[in-house]
């Protein structure tokens, strides 16, 4: 209807009023209230146009805003394709020998002769901590990646092969006991595999790998200590003990591969020892906001802290966002902690740029207990 049908109706409308006395006036409307009258009227349940579209012009670009925001912070997100640095360091600590190790491999599959069907390329990480001697955590080094590669299941179901090798390797390693004593000992082993966009962390022991997301620590894997109360169940169930802060009175992890020299602690078979080489998993999906990942022995846990250790790391790549570099600073500064375990730390960067400036503010707060003890309190809170 345009502007002079508008102005005849209201003509209309004062004749009527004029001509009879009797008839109640019709109410006259201003030309754009009559506009918004028809256009409401325009809209109704079943058009593919929104009321809030054609109620006003600040609601529109209101709506458009949050839209468009929302979209582009949605495809930051999804859209992000991960470009890997990583760099590692090791240093002897305190103790008389090393027998920490560690393994970057960029390409598993190709570094195996294996061809992929799939485009994305499965880089692999691992830190392995021996005690009692190097063999087992160098035994686990140069054997785990290449039963991952080759179990049945890899790359389709990564999950199972995972958990699977863990065991076949601890398995393997147990025939090389039988047939050489001197390969007596044990090593925790954590592993860190990116594909795509995805990370899949695999833990057994006390080694650990943290997450940071626009500068918060997210914890990727559990310590599997005693003084953990679900640890302590499954322990328990299984015919084992916690004595003094050790299981079995003789260990102080409660997940590990090799120690098949320790009576009672693993058997072959149906029968299952309460120590388990059978790794934890967690799986997450990364986004723009995911920035590195660190993955430590227990060394370097013990003088960091989780957030600690994210704030060190940032603001060492804000200042030269070199990844070696970053890594032999952190193994120097738990050093300077007073550390005494062997140290190995592994960084795996998602980003060419360093990290942005964090936003968040947290609180500051004074603490009188190490870092250590703060993780064996944070074991008995969660159970």
């Amino acid at each position: 209807m345009c502007v002079e049908d508008i102005e005849q109706v209201s003509q209309e409308m004062e004749d009527l009023d004029d001509g009879s006395t009797n008839k109640k006036p019709w109410p006259l409307l201003s030309r754009g209230d009559f506009l918004s009258t028809q256009m409401e009227n325009w809209v109704h349940k079943d058009s593919p146009f929104p009321l809030a579209v054609v109620a006003g012009s600040n609601r529109l670009e209101s709506i458009s805003e949050e839209t468009v925001a929302t979209d582009k912070k949605h495809d930051l997100l999804t859209n992000f394709i991960p470009t890997l640095r990583s760099g590692e360091w090791s240093d002897i600590g305190g103790r008389p020998y090393m027998e920490d190790t560690h393994v970057c491999i960029a390409d598993l599959a190709k570094n195996f002769g294996r061809n992929l069907m799939s485009e994305d390329t499965v880089s692999f990480y691992g830190v392995f901590d021996g005690h009692g001697g190097k063999d087992a955590s160098q035994f686990v080094r140069d054997h785990l990646p290449r039963v991952i590669v080759e179990d049945a299941d890899f790359p389709l179901d990564i999950e199972k092969a995972v958990t699977r090798s863990f065991m076949e390797t601890d398995a393997a390693f147990a025939k090389s006991c039988s047939l050489e004593s001197a390969l007596a000992s044990g090593t925790t082993a954590l592993t860190a595999m990116i594909f795509g966009r995805s990370l899949l962390v695999a833990n057994a022991g006390d080694s650990r790998a943290v997450l940071s997301r626009c500068g918060t620590a997210i914890e990727m894997s559990k310590d599997h200590r005693p003084c953990c109360m679900k640890e302590r169940r499954r322990i328990e169930s299984l015919g084992g003990f916690i004595d003094d802060g050790y299981l079995n009175g003789q260990l102080g992890v409660t997940r590990a591969l090799g120690n098949w020299h320790l009576e009672g602690m693993k058997e072959m078979g149906e029968r299952i020892g309460p120590l388990s080489a059978e790794p934890e998993l967690k799986m997450i999906t990364l986004t723009k906001e995911d920035e590195f990942l660190i993955i430590g022995s227990d060394g370097i846990w013990d003088v960091f802290t989780s957030q600690n250790a994210v704030d060190f790391t940032r603001r060492r790549l804000q200042e030269h966002n070199d990844v070696k570099l970053c890594c032999r600073e952190m193994v120097g500064e738990a050093i300077k902690r007073g550390a005494t375990d062997n140290l190995t730390v592994v960084l795996v960067s998602f980003h060419l740029e360093p990290p942005l400036p964090s936003i968040i503010q947290r609180a500051r707060f004074r603490r009188s207990i190490s870092a250590e003890g703060l993780q064996s309190l944070k074991c008995l809170l969660e159970g």
